[in-house]
């Protein structure tokens, strides 16, 4: 069953913005483009894109401080693109404005013939990594990129996997062989060459050293490479290297089911659970139309600081262990393992339970789940005092991360920080709070921030969003509304399992939304949440069909350890350590 198409109306502050686009630059935008979640979204050619995205972080009102996204969307096989210019693949850039709390998206449409547009990473260097992965996944060239060569792919790789040609399964590809030939390719492709990361060998006065550190090193928090440039004990330079952990999240988000994707998306922040599935599921329902009961949106939020304060617990305890205090973790360990049993009371998993759905959640809280949460409310205030004690009044602790990795929040806007990295920089900005999702407006909470930016502070702004937290959850568990715990909206995925009892009809209708899953209606959205780690958002493009035609998964961790070198130049090894752990991410967030 397919829902029919809702009217579609831009705010009154979008319609502004568009009209000053439409003045200022006319003829130059090719056409505008209305989608379900009232983003404006112009198309312009290549020629005018670097004057257009100079003039809105610049010159227009509100400034948009901030490139969130470029990604491409390969249009070939695509049906439905009623009033949008004609394009064999779009490279769509995502902008944020913070001073007006608004978003904009703008397109370029592109020949298979012509693939290439210019860089923007004189606008924003952030743009850096970003066009390397839209070339990596697409084979779209920016010319006049620094180093255009692939990011999360291995540099052999055939081919570029978002293209539609290109297999999705292992099972439409040859089988894997590695002979002599082939293994001295990928052994010849494996050697560091410092020019090709854009490193001197030497300066006029030393010869630098050059370190791997990683991919395997326990500091470094996964399979993640770090290749040093070192004159003595001093940075000179820090040059992240992806990918090692690379599963094709968003290819697998297009051959899945709406439904069946869930529980993908838990392995993305695998630390944020259910954190992960509420931009997906919000996105797909913003498509379908589906309004979910007030219930639901308090569950959700419920469980989502709950995860939240597991990710914080662990990030506090190896935080404290990076820099050299190993007790901390043990005891963290343990309130984190209280909080999962909790979790797994009333969701039926731990880490990964891939618990919200289309309209709702798997199933409504079980008989006793007040007791559980009380729990929480009742042991955590008191272990977070006494962390303060152990970590963060720690003498040693401070000497290693204070003025350690320090940014301001222009560095910031540079550089696509959001989340606890951004806060600490003075600026008070969070998604819950500014831009509500999910009933937040609801909610009494504040935002912490710190003001220097650094190591220290990235920790700190963390340990109080856990006590902001359990603020949420109680009231969460003194107001929680009657209801049910799934829409009855019919694309609801799947239907509530007690509606299948009644007759053959509705048992027919839950077996299609689980197998094939509910046909969305042609549109596209981007939905953002407060997650763990910053704003992660997923951007959907439906063709009418079961499943997403195109999935685009923003996550804070890409952007944050492209920072890196930014944050490490001058210091030694050791405060390099200490920059990673203050970062606080996931791999599986940063290559998905």
């Amino acid at each position: 069953m397919q829902a029919a198409k809702t009217e579609i109306q831009l705010d009154p502050q979008a319609e502004t913005l568009m009209s000053r686009l439409r003045q200022d630059f006319g003829e130059r935008v090719l056409a505008e483009q209305l989608t379900c979640d009232g983003i404006p979204t112009v198309w312009v050619d290549r020629q005018h894109i670097q004057g257009l995205l100079q003039s809105l972080k610049n010159e227009t009102q509100p400034k948009f401080e901030m490139l969130f996204d470029i990604t491409a969307i390969d249009e070939r096989l695509r049906s439905n693109r009623d009033g949008q210019p004609l394009s064999e693949f779009t490279v769509v850039y995502h902008l944020m404005s913070f001073t007006g709390n608004c978003d904009i998206r703008v397109k370029v449409p592109l020949k298979d013939r012509d693939l290439s547009l210019p860089t923007i990473v004189d606008i924003w260097p952030n743009a850096n990594w970003y066009e390397r992965e839209t070339w990596d996944m697409f084979g779209i060239q920016f010319d006049g990129h620094p180093n255009l060569y692939r990011i999360v792919l291995p540099p052999t790789w055939k081919g570029h996997a978002l293209r539609k040609e290109h297999p999705a399964r292992a099972t439409e590809m040859e089988p894997f062989s590695l002979d002599q030939e082939a293994g001295d390719i990928e052994q010849e492709a494996l050697k560091f060459n410092p020019e090709e990361w854009g490193m001197q060998r030497e300066s006029e006065n030393s010869e630098f050293m050059f370190l791997n550190l990683g991919p395997n090193h326990p500091s470094v928090h996964g399979a993640f490479r770090i290749a040093l440039q070192l004159d003595g004990e001093i940075l000179v330079d820090a040059v992240p290297d992806i990918g090692y952990h690379h599963r094709g999240a968003e290819k697998m988000g297009e051959r899945q089911s709406w439904h069946t994707f869930i529980p993908y998306t838990d392995r993305i922040d695998y630390l944020g659970g259910v954190l992960n599935n509420l931009p997906y599921v919000m996105a797909v329902e913003k498509m379908a139309g589906i309004q979910v009961p007030e219930r639901v949106k308090v569950i959700r939020i419920m469980l989502s600081e709950m995860f939240r304060i597991c990710s914080h617990l662990l990030f506090y305890g190896t935080f404290a262990q990076d820099v050299g205090q190993l007790s901390p973790i043990f005891y963290m360990f343990v309130e984190r393992e209280r909080i999962f049993n909790i979790i797994e009371s009333i969701c039926g998993a731990r880490m990964h339970p891939g618990w919200f759905r289309i309209g709702g959640v798997a199933q409504d809280l079980p008989n006793g789940w007040e007791t559980r949460v009380q729990d929480i409310l009742d042991f955590m205030p008191a272990r977070l005092d006494e962390y303060d004690s152990m970590v963060m009044n720690n003498g040693i602790l401070k000497r290693r991360t204070q003025g350690i990795g320090a940014y301001d929040t222009q560095t910031a806007f540079d550089w696509g920080v959001t989340g606890a990295g951004l806060r600490a920089t003075g600026l008070e900005w969070d998604f819950r709070k500014q831009r509500p999702y999910s009933g937040y407006e609801n909610f009494e909470f504040d935002v912490p921030i710190a003001v220097n930016g650094d190591c220290y502070d990235r920790c700190a702004v963390r340990v109080e969003e856990m006590r902001q937290s359990l603020r949420i959850i109680k009231q969460c568990l003194d107001n929680m509304p009657s209801g049910h715990y799934k829409s009855d909206h019919p694309l609801t995925t799947p239907p509530r399992k007690e509606n299948t009892m009644q007759d053959i009809e509705t048992l027919i209708n839950h077996f299609l939304s689980v197998s094939w899953g509910p046909v969305i209606p042609p549109n596209e959205v981007t939905v953002a949440v407060e997650a763990t780690k910053g704003i992660n958002s997923y951007y959907l493009v439906s063709d009418g069909s079961t499943n997403s035609y195109r999935t685009r998964i923003r996550t804070p961790s890409f952007a944050h350890l492209q920072m890196i070198p930014t944050m490490s130049r001058g210091f030694m090894v050791p405060d390099l350590i200490a920059i990673i752990a203050s970062i606080d991410f996931v791999m599986a967030d940063v290559d998905r």
